[in-house]
């Protein structure tokens, strides 16, 4: 049986804007350690879901396709963001 995490798109750090932090991302969890090629060096494995990323609109979008494919999914939520409202002059008090 496959398993994923379900979250929602974070925004980059080079990114101002909230263009694509709608969406919700399933990813699958690797089923196989990365191990270094002899020849070239690089990190890879046989596991090839890991190359996969799915996009919803929703998070309920992303549960349902994961409960119709017999997926085990995981939800991670985003905590709420808080904003802290001041004005220029508070930092000189």
């Amino acid at each position: 049986m496959a398993e994923a995490r379900i979250y929602k798109r974070p925004k980059s750090a080079m990114q101002s804007g909230k263009a694509l932090i709608d969406q919700w991302v399933l990813d699958f969890v690797p089923a196989e350690a990365k191990k270094p090629d002899p020849l070239m060096g690089w990190a890879g494995s046989g596991d090839t879901r890991q190359q996969v990323q799915l996009k919803f609109p929703t998070c309920e979008a992303a549960q349902a396709y994961a409960e119709k494919y017999g997926i085990a999914a995981r939800v991670h939520t985003v905590p709420p963001k808080k904003l802290k409202l001041q004005a220029y002059a508070d930092n000189f008090r």
